[in-house]
C-alpha cells in the first residue's frame, strides 16, 4: 500500500515534469529546485525586483538566477518592451505548468515529513475583512500554540474571478462566498450568514427600524468595495423600486460599523460580524424590514495540494474555528417561498409598511454577496 502511494506520487510528479516540454531531458541534471522556484517567481511577476522580493532573494541574486535560466533554456524568457518586461512565448508556455509542477514537488517531498511543532512553513491566505476579523485572531492563537515557527500572510482581497491562474495557485487557503466552483480548487462550507441592520445603542429610531419607511428614510452608511459603483444592497433595492438614503460610503464592513458608533447612521452588514462587535462597540442589532435570506461562506483550497499534510493541518484549524460560528444558525432567517415568490406585488407608498418587505427577487443574499465578492 505504501509503495503504491509512493508510485502514484512519483507518477504525478513525472506527468507534471512532462508538461514542461521546453526543458530538455539533457538539461535536467543542471536544474535545482531553487532555480525552479526562481523561474516560477520571474514568470509570475515578469519583473526581477518583484520576483526577488517574492522569494526572499536580493535583486542581484535574482538577476543571476535569470541569467542561469536563460543559458539553461536557451531563451531570454523576459525581454524589455519600452519601460516594462514581457514574457517570451516560451516563457508563457512554461508559466502554468511550472506552478503545478512545483506544487506537486512540494507535496511529494513534504507529504510524510510535516511536524507543526518544528515546521517553518509560510502560508498565504486571502479573505475579506469581515471574515478575517472572525477567523484570523483565533487562527493566530492556534498556530502560535501548535506551530510557533509557522507564519501566515493574509493577502489583500482580490476577486478570485479576476485573478490569473498562477496567482490563485500561490494561495493556500481562500475564504469566499463565491457560489460556483473555482478551477483547481476544492471547497468546504465554513458557516452560514445573513445580513442585519446595525445602529448604536440609544439610537433614537432603533425601535422603529423594523418599519420599512423608517429604514429607507434613515441616514445610511453603504459598503462599496473596490470595483463597485454602489453597495449591492442598493442595486437590489432599486430592482424593487426602492431606495435608502445613503450619506456615507466606505470600502469595508468594519469601517461601516465604526462609523455608526458615535453617529445616528445605519449600517447593513453580515450578522456574524455584527454579533462579534456588538458588545465591544455598544451596537444594537435590529431585524431588517427586508428578508435578506442566507448565504454560505466557503473555504477553498488547491486540489493539487489536497494531500499535503501541512495544508490538511491548516484547513482543519480553519474549519474548527469557522464551523462553530454556525451555532446560531437556527436564528438566521429562512426564505419562505409563499412570502417571497414573484406573485407578490411590490409594496407602494400606500401599503402598510410595518411588516417585513416581501421582495420579488428571492435571491437577495446571493445577488448582493456575489457582487461584493466578485469586485476586484
Amino acid at each position: 500500500m505504501v509503495h503504491g502511494t509512493i508510485l502514484q506520487r512519483l507518477a504525478g510528479f513525472a506527468q507534471s515534469i512532462d508538461y514542461i516540454s521546453a526543458i530538455r531531458t539533457m538539461n535536467l541534471s543542471a536544474i535545482d529546485l531553487n532555480l525552479l522556484v526562481a523561474l516560477d517567481a520571474l514568470l509570475s511577476e515578469a519583473h526581477v525586483g518583484r520576483a526577488a522580493r517574492k522569494i526572499g532573494l536580493s535583486q542581484p541574486a535574482a538577476s543571476h538566477a535569470l541569467k542561469r535560466l536563460r543559458q539553461l533554456l536557451n531563451d531570454p524568457l523576459l525581454v524589455r518592451t519600452g519601460s516594462r518586461m514581457e514574457l517570451t512565448p516560451r516563457a508563457t508556455s512554461l508559466r502554468e505548468s511550472l506552478a503545478e509542477t512545483l506544487q506537486r514537488v512540494q507535496t511529494l517531498l513534504l507529504a510524510d515529513s510535516f511536524d507543526p511543532a518544528t515546521s517553518s512553513r509560510h502560508f498565504s491566505i486571502m479573505m475579506q475583512d469581515h471574515i478575517a476579523h472572525l477567523i484570523v485572531p483565533e487562527l493566530v492563537k492556534r498556530v502560535r500554540s501548535e506551530a510557533p515557527a509557522i507564519s501566515l500572510n493574509v493577502l489583500p482581497w482580490q476577486s478570485p474571478v479576476s485573478m490569473r491562474l498562477e496567482q490563485l495557485r500561490s494561495i493556500d487557503l481562500l475564504f469566499s462566498c463565491v457560489e460556483h466552483e473555482l478551477s483547481g480548487f476544492q471547497r468546504e462550507t465554513l458557516f452560514t450568514d445573513t445580513e442585519v441592520t446595525v445602529v448604536r445603542k440609544g439610537h433614537p429610531s432603533a425601535s422603529k427600524m423594523k418599519n420599512l419607511r423608517t429604514f429607507l428614510s434613515s441616514r445610511h452608511v453603504a459598503v462599496v468595495g473596490r470595483g463597485l459603483m454602489q453597495d449591492p444592497v442598493d442595486n437590489w433595492l432599486q430592482q424593487e423600486g426602492l431606495a435608502r438614503q445613503v450619506v456615507l460610503r466606505v470600502p469595508s464592513y468594519l469601517q461601516a460599523l465604526q462609523s455608526v458608533v458615535e453617529t445616528d447612521l445605519v449600517a447593513f452588514v453580515p450578522k456574524r460580524l455584527a454579533e462579534s462587535q456588538a458588545r465591544l462597540l455598544s451596537l444594537a442589532m435590529v431585524p431588517p424590514p427586508i428578508n435578506p435570506g442566507t448565504y454560505e461562506e466557503y473555504l477553498f483550497h488547491p486540489c493539487g495540494a489536497a494531500q499535503d499534510p501541512a495544508l490538511i493541518w491548516l484547513r482543519k484549524l480553519a474549519l474548527e474555528i469557522g464551523k462553530p460560528l454556525d451555532t446560531g444558525r437556527s436564528h438566521l432567517p429562512t426564505a419562505n417561498p409563499k412570502k417571497l415568490d414573484g406573485a407578490h406585488r411590490r409594496r407602494n407608498s400606500s401599503s402598510n409598511m410595518t411588516d417585513t418587505f416581501k421582495p420579488r427577487n428571492r435571491r437577495f443574499a446571493t445577488t448582493t454577496n456575489r457582487l461584493r465578492h466578485s469586485a476586484s
